[in-house]
């Protein structure tokens, strides 16, 4: 039965997300031929108790070549079955469909208005995604396919289509998706944007740049070490504010009273609370974290809350020969929709990005015999590089005024809770890595 070579399957697959959990059942929801020899599922998987949806693309052929091997799913009545994603002549039906705005029982595949979508390319799988599945059709677009169904539209299509029209120099420019019906809702399979094929990954050069500094001389500072990274940092601060004056513009915003913001901080103190019964390590810092908690507290005006990135770090940005672009507007894709769209702070993204300058700083001290005697570098390229950001954010038009530190201080540290816990369950050598945003640090 397809139903168990699926259930057989899916626990396997780096996207799925019940990994170490028994599935219970598996059922096939929706069943779509979208061309001969390919089928688009909605498969629901129950595991202990709860439901998730995931989208697979079926391919079928009566022989299956060596290159597809790897792809097998399982055969059923001398058909192979196999996960089509890889296979590139069918994957090419969908970059027609996108480009047709075709629809094939209820699955409807659109361009975004006014662009043209060259069909010609042939499509590549990236490996390097943990819940999507991206494909590269030539050096021209990337598609992203959401494999975790959540039924509505998904942030990512909604951000950079209304800042597309906004004409956003800081964006991947978005050519067409994907979508189907769920629960009554219309709900994002698919969301294909320009492929920035000569831009560079913010997490691959923020590295170079410490590797650099690792290699020199120890009486050498980070500012003098050939691949200082400050100026690039100062850029994606500016960059990053006017992603946030765009979001501003185009979609609603408000602000939070001062209840609201207290409400906000005891959230802050209840995972602190869980992650310290989970991670004894915490608990010598308790005392700082909660005088930090507590400025918020203190705090006698309103919030200015809006739309935001909602998972921002240097993995979400790229360097293009000219500026930096963002990526990946889902937010947290763990999080139930309606807290991916909801309105935060933008100081949740400047936070985000601040604990993305330690990690960069001190991922490769993890194991390292070295580690102690690098530590005083790492903390040196994580400090000159945060505050170049705060300045590039501060120039671009974003507030970081005294009063914003607290928030921001408090954004930081919670998140970096956050860290110890998921390092501690799936990396336990990296907990020193956040544990090291606890100390006391230069103002």
């Amino acid at each position: 039965m397809l139903d168990e070579l699926l259930a057989a399957w899916i626990g396997r697959q780096r996207w799925f997300g019940g990994k170490g959990r028994a599935i219970d059942t598996l059922s096939i929801e929706s069943d779509v031929e979208l061309a001969p020899g390919l089928r688009h599922l909605v498969a629901g998987v129950w595991q202990e108790g709860s439901r998730e949806r995931y989208q697979i693309l079926l391919g079928e052929r009566s022989e299956l070549p060596d290159r597809l091997g790897h792809a097998l799913i399982g055969t059923l009545g001398g058909t192979y079955l196999y996960d089509a994603v890889h296979d590139s002549d069918l994957m090419g039906l969908l970059l027609a469909g996108m480009a047709g705005d075709e629809s094939r029982g209820g699955i409807r595949m659109r361009h975004v208005p006014g662009v043209e979508i060259d069909t010609t390319p042939k499509s590549l799988v990236l490996g390097a995604e943990q819940s999507n599945t991206s494909l590269v059709f030539g050096d021209s677009y990337i598609c992203k396919l959401f494999r975790r169904l959540i039924p509505g539209v998904n942030p990512e299509l909604e951000i950079v289509t209304a800042l597309a029209e906004r004409h956003a120099p800081h964006i991947a420019r978005p050519y067409g998706w994907i979508e189907t019906e769920l629960d009554g809702a219309a709900t994002t399979l698919a969301i294909m944007q320009e492929y920035l094929c000569t831009a560079n990954d913010g997490w691959d050069l923020a590295l170079a740049s410490v590797r650099d500094l690792y290699a020199c001389m120890p009486e050498i500072s980070a500012a003098d070490a050939g691949g200082d990274f400050a100026a690039e940092s100062l850029r994606l601060g500016v960059a990053t504010a006017r992603v946030h004056k765009e979001l501003a513009e185009a979609f609603p915003t408000g602000v939070i009273q001062c209840h609201e913001v207290k409400r906000m901080a005891e959230g802050f103190r209840q995972r602190l609370r869980r992650a310290m019964t989970e991670v004894p390590a915490l608990r010598p810092h308790a005392d700082a974290v909660e005088a930090a908690y507590h400025k918020v507290d203190q705090l006698a005006a309103e919030v200015r809350v809006q739309r935001v990135h909602g998972d921002y770090h240097l993995g979400q940005v790229m360097r293009t020969p000219t500026e930096w672009v963002v990526l990946d507007f889902e937010g947290e894709p763990g999080q139930p929709l309606a807290e991916r769209t909801a309105l935060y702070s933008p100081l949740r993204d400047v936070a985000g990005m601040l604990r993305s300058f330690d990690y960069a700083a001190r991922h490769l001290l993890a194991d390292n015999p070295r580690a102690a005697e690098l530590e005083p570098r790492a903390e040196e390229w994580a400090d000159r590089n945060r505050m170049a950001f705060l300045d590039g954010y501060i120039e671009g038009g974003g507030a970081v005024t005294a009063r914003d530190a607290a928030l921001l201080h408090a954004f930081e540290l919670s998140k970096a809770v956050y860290e110890v816990v998921y390092e501690a369950r799936n990396r336990p050598s990296w907990v020193p890595i956040p544990l090291a945003a606890f100390r006391p640090r230069p103002t």
